[in-house]
């Protein structure tokens, strides 16, 4: 089923093509974006069959000529190549500039904002793994201001289904690698984990907020070895009956970085699962909208977007609007369009549009 966003002014007709995970597509059409179907992850034969017929039906049923295409910056995804390979000019939109102009654009908000672009993965221009953002936005202009504090990623791509990876890069961080093996003694391939990120092998380094409530999900006992990506931190989400906030639990740097490594230490020593997801999303929302507001304040805007994969969370979406509007600030959320990457199409052509 095609969703249609009113855009907040008429704008040129270009085709965005979204990214590998629960991939759409969008098309503009005077003051209208029009957002495809989830065609599923392109890695399978169906998913990219889906997804091709999608881009010739939908131009073709507009009645529109795209004067440019807008596509994710990762090089490998077939949406990239795909887009590449037209005969159009070709915009590469970074992951989370797109989570939040697509909030920006269902809300029809023009001009600067600071947004929260929280997942579990996005490329950045760095070729390192983003996915704990917080960026000043105005239109197709970006920057980054901040972003979570980097924890390894062991293993790569595989720490996304086995929480307990990444609280082993907790604890390791933590200075406390000689626990990793006690404490998850009955995974085999803990047992020498603690040398693996001793010597950084295959531990990329990731600001990921997914990777973080992993991290807590690890350090809690919640799904170590998970089923698919993110069944632990939404089994987290359900445990939080009353979010709670740990003081001191998070550090602010100057440099923009913030550190949940003290609520992580005190999550590693808790023996109740739900008092440590109270914990978390507690403390987890103070930090955020310490860290939103600051920035607003010097962004000189009162707007605040949030976009990406964790704002399913309830208990985190809900908490951090009213932390947000406790502070006198504006907080955009998506209500048409999906928060995760099924609405990044929609990001990546409001972009696009505005060049």
């Amino acid at each position: 089923m095609t969703i249609v966003i009113r855009l907040p002014r008429p704008v040129a007709p270009v085709l965005a093509l979204g990214a590998f995970l629960k991939n759409t597509v969008c098309v503009t059409r005077d003051d209208r974006a029009y957002l495809s179907a989830v065609h599923g992850d392109l890695g399978t034969p169906d998913a990219i069959a889906a997804f091709e017929a999608s881009v010739e039906a939908m131009v073709a049923d507009l009645g529109v000529a795209p004067v440019r295409v807008a596509h994710d910056l990762h090089p490998d995804f077939h949406s990239t190549r795909f887009a590449q390979a037209l005969d159009l000019p070709a915009l590469a939109v970074q992951h989370h500039h797109a989570h939040a102009a697509a909030v920006a654009a269902e809300h029809g908000h023009q001009g600067p904002l600071v947004a929260l672009s929280l997942d579990g993965f996005g490329l950045g221009p760095d070729n390192q793994s983003w996915g704990g953002e917080l960026l000043w936005v105005d239109g197709p202009r970006w920057r980054r201001l901040g972003h979570l504090a980097p924890l390894a990623q062991p293993g790569g791509d595989v720490a996304a289904r086995e929480p307990w990876r990444m609280a082993a890069a907790a604890l390791h961080r933590l200075g406390r690698g000689g626990e990793i093996a006690g404490r998850f003694a009955a995974i085999p391939a803990a047992h020498r984990l603690a040398q693996v990120l001793d010597k950084g092998l295959n531990c990329p380094q990731s600001s990921s907020a997914g990777r973080l409530f992993d991290a807590a999900c690890g350090l809690l006992g919640v799904h170590l070895q998970a089923a698919f990506e993110g069944q632990a931190p939404m089994a987290l989400e359900a445990l939080a009956t009353a979010p709670m906030v740990m003081e001191a639990g998070w550090r602010l740097g100057a440099d923009g970085v913030l550190d949940l490594l003290p609520l992580l230490s005190v999550l590693a020593a808790c023996a109740d699962a739900g008092h440590g997801a109270n914990l978390f999303h507690g403390t987890l929302v103070a930090a955020l909208a310490e860290w939103a507001a600051s920035a607003a304040a010097e962004a000189g805007t009162r707007v605040v977007a949030l976009g990406g994969g964790c704002f399913f969370n309830k208990v985190l979406t809900a908490g951090l609007v009213a932390a947000l509007e406790g502070r006198g600030l504006t907080p955009l959320t998506a209500a048409l369009a999906s928060p995760g990457d099924a609405g990044l199409s929609l990001g990546q052509a409001w972009i696009a549009a505005q060049m």
